[in-house]
C-alpha cells in the first residue's frame, strides 16, 4: 500500500470520480445520525438465550461518520453511548503518535520450526489499554471505540488507521469483544490533510453523511438551555447558522459548536454583569457579517428585555398604567420589536419551568430515598435498642453506593448532583433531630418526615407561581398582539420546549389549551405555521435591509 494508503490503487481519476459519486449516502442531520449509531449499538450487541452475540461479529461494520467540523459528531456519541447503557473510549487520532497509537516495538524470542527466533512484536496500544482500562474502571464489558479526525492521520499512521477500520486491530492487539468501532472525520473541502478512503476500506465501512440542519440543532438547543438570544436569532436566520469559508482572504467560519459556547459565554457574562462585545463575538462566530448581525440583535434583544421589564410583567407586579404602557408600546412596535417580546417571554418562562423541573426532580429523588429509609426503620423497629444511628448508618449507605456508581460510570453528572444533594438533605434533616434531643430511630423520621413536608409545601408555591406567570404572560401577548402570528409564536414556542410541556402535562395551564388547537396538527394547519415562521423570516429581513 503506498504511504498515503487511503488512494484506491490501481483506478483511474475517472473511475475514482464515479466511485465517489456512487458512493454517497443520503444526507442526515445529527438527530437521525444519533437515532441510526443507537439502533446498530443494539443490533451489534444483541444476544441470544445463551448469552452470545446473534450478530456475526466478522460483520459488525465500523461507522464511519463524516461531516463538517463543530457539527456535533463527539456529542452524539456520547449521547448515544448514554443511552445505550454502554461505555465510551473517545480519542482523537491527530494528537497521537504511531508508538502511542499501535504500541512500542519490542525484542521477543519465538520458536519457528524448531528453532529459537528473535522477532519484532508491540507492547499494547495506548488506545486498545484505554478501552480495558474503561471496562475495570466501569465494570461495562460493552461500549463504543469512538476514533475522530481519522481522516486527518499523518503518513505514519494512515496504514494503522486502514487495519483498525478494516480488522478492528491497533497494531498485534484487537479491540475486545463488545466494543463497537465508531470513527469520525471531516470532508476535503473543509479540510487539507484529509487523505481520501480507498475502495477497499470504503466496502467495510457503513459511511453516515451529516449536514447541518439549523431546526433540528434548534430543538437541541432548547433541551440544553442555550441562550434565548441565539434562539431567537436562529429561528428566523437560519442562513447565519452554519458556515465554513475557505478564501483567498482568509478562514471565516460560524459552527453549532461555536453558537453553543457563545451561548455559555453570554449566560455567564450576564451573571456576572459584564457588557458583551462585537469583539467577544467574532471570536466564537468567527465570520464578521454574522458576528456583527448578531451583536446588533443581541444589543436589540437585551435592550427591549429592560423597557419591557418582563419579570414584572409576568409575576404582575407592575402597576395597570405602566402594563397598559407596556401592551400599547408592544402592539406598537416594528415587527423585529414584537417578535423578540415574544422570544423575551418565552426565555423567562423556560428558565422558571427548567428551575421548577430540577426542584420537583429533586423532591422526587429525596422522596425515593425516604421510602428505603422507612422500611429500613421498620424492619428494624423489633430491636430493643433502636437509636437515631440507623438513620445516619443510611445515609452513609447512601453516600456509598453513590460513589460505586460514580466510580463504574453508571449515573450521569446530572444525576449525581441530584443523589448528592438529597444526601446532604438528609443530613441536615436528621442533625435538626438530634438538636431537638430526638434519640429514637423512629421518632427521628417522624421529625425528618416533617421536614420533607416544608420542601412539598414550597413545591406547591412554586407550581402556583409558575401557573400565575404563564397565565399573565398569555394575557399580555394576546392583548397586545391579539390571536396572530404573536400567538402562534409563543404557543410553538412552548410545545417546542420540554421543561414547559412537561410543567403544563403535570400542572395544567387553561390558557395554553385554550390556544394550543392554534398549532393545526393536520396537513392545512401545518402549512399555515409554515407560512406564518416564513413571514416572520421575510419581515425581519425587509426590516433589516431598512435600516441598511
Amino acid at each position: 500500500m503506498s504511504c498515503a494508503g487511503y488512494r484506491a490503487n490501481g483506478v483511474n481519476s475517472n473511475q475514482t470520480a464515479a466511485i465517489t459519486d456512487r458512493s454517497r449516502e443520503k444526507e442526515m442531520n445529527i438527530q437521525e445520525a444519533k437515532e441510526e449509531i443507537c439502533n446498530t449499538v443494539r443490533a451489534y450487541l444483541a444476544k441470544d438465550e445463551n448469552g452470545y452475540y446473534t450478530y456475526p461479529l466478522i460483520r459488525q461494520r465500523p461507522l464511519l461518520l463524516i461531516g463538517p467540523p463543530g457539527i456535533g459528531k463527539t456529542a452524539i456519541m456520547e449521547q448515544a453511548a448514554a443511552e445505550c447503557g454502554v461505555g465510551l473510549v473517545a480519542y482523537t487520532i491527530t494528537h497521537h503518535t504511531r508508538q502511542s497509537a499501535i504500541g512500542l516495538p519490542e525484542i521477543v524470542k519465538r520458536n519457528y520450526g524448531g528453532k529459537g527466533m528473535m522477532v519484532t512484536d508491540y507492547t499494547m496500544s495506548e488506545i486498545v489499554a484505554s478501552v480495558y482500562d474503561c471496562m475495570e474502571n466501569t465494570g461495562r464489558k460493552e461500549g463504543i471505540l469512538f476514533i475522530d479526525e481519522i481522516n486527518c492521520v499523518s503518513e505514519t499512521l494512515a496504514p494503522a488507521m486502514l487495519a483498525l477500520l478494516q480488522n478492528k486491530t491497533f497494531g498485534s492487539h484487537k479491540i475486545p469483544e463488545g466494543w463497537i468501532l465508531a470513527a469520525a472525520g471531516n470532508p476535503p473541502e473543509y479540510n487539507k490533510s484529509v487523505r481520501e478512503f480507498d475502495i477497499v476500506t470504503l466496502d467495510r465501512v457503513r459511511k453516515l453523511t451529516i449536514e447541518p440542519d439549523c431546526d433540528i440543532w434548534l430543538k437541541y438547543a432548547g433541551q440544553q438551555n442555550v441562550h434565548q438570544a441565539i434562539i431567537s436569532y436562529l429561528s428566523v436566520k437560519k442562513n447565519n447558522f452554519y458556515a465554513v469559508e475557505n478564501t483567498v482572504d482568509g478562514k471565516f467560519f460560524v459552527t453549532a459548536r461555536g453558537w453553543e459556547d457563545l451561548s455559555r459565554l453570554l449566560q455567564s457574562y450576564e451573571k456576572l454583569g459584564i457588557g458583551i462585545s462585537e469583539e467577544l463575538v467574532e471570536e466564537f462566530l468567527q465570520k464578521d457579517e454574522t458576528a456583527r448581525d448578531f451583536a446588533g440583535f443581541y444589543q436589540l434583544y437585551t435592550k427591549y428585555g429592560e423597557d419591557y421589564e418582563i419579570p414584572s410583567i409576568l409575576s404582575g407586579n407592575l402597576s395597570l398604567e405602566n402594563l397598559e404602557q407596556k401592551k400599547k408600546m408592544a402592539a406598537a412596535g416594528a415587527f423585529e420589536e414584537r417578535f423578540a417580546v415574544v422570544n423575551l417571554i418565552l426565555g423567562a418562562l423556560r428558565e422558571k419551568a427548567e428551575e421548577y423541573g430540577q426542584a420537583d426532580h429533586q423532591l422526587e429523588v429525596l422522596y425515593e430515598m425516604l421510602l428505603h429509609l422507612r422500611t429500613q426503620v421498620r424492619k428494624n423497629a423489633e430491636e430493643e435498642k433502636l437509636g437515631i444511628s440507623l438513620l445516619e448508618e443510611f445515609v452513609q449507605e447512601q453516600e456509598n453506593s453513590l460513589q460505586i456508581k460514580v466510580k463504574m460510570e453508571l449515573i450521569s453528572v446530572r444525576e449525581q448532583k441530584y443523589q448528592e444533594t438529597a444526601i446532604r438533605r438528609l443530613r441536615e434533616y436528621i442533625l435538626t433531630a438530634k438538636k431537638e434531643h430526638v434519640r429514637s430511630a423512629e421518632n427521628g423520621f417522624k421529625r425528618i418526615s416533617k421536614c420533607f413536608e416544608k420542601e412539598a409545601v414550597c413545591r406547591e408555591d412554586m407550581i402556583q407561581k409558575l401557573q400565575g406567570e404563564l397565565q399573565n404572560a398569555f394575557s399580555f401577548i394576546k392583548e397586545s398582539f391579539g390571536e396572530n402570528q404573536e400567538m402562534l409564536l409563543f404557543v410553538t414556542g412552548i410545545t417546542a420546549d420540554k421543561s414547559m410541556t412537561s410543567f403544563i402535562a403535570g400542572n395544567g395551564c387553561p390558557a395554553y389549551f385554550e390556544h394550543s388547537e392554534m398549532l393545526l396538527y393536520n396537513k392545512e394547519e401545518n402549512e399555515l405555521r409554515k407560512a406564518c415562521l416564513e413571514a416572520v423570516h421575510e419581515r425581519l429581513q425587509e426590516e433589516s435591509r431598512d435600516r441598511v
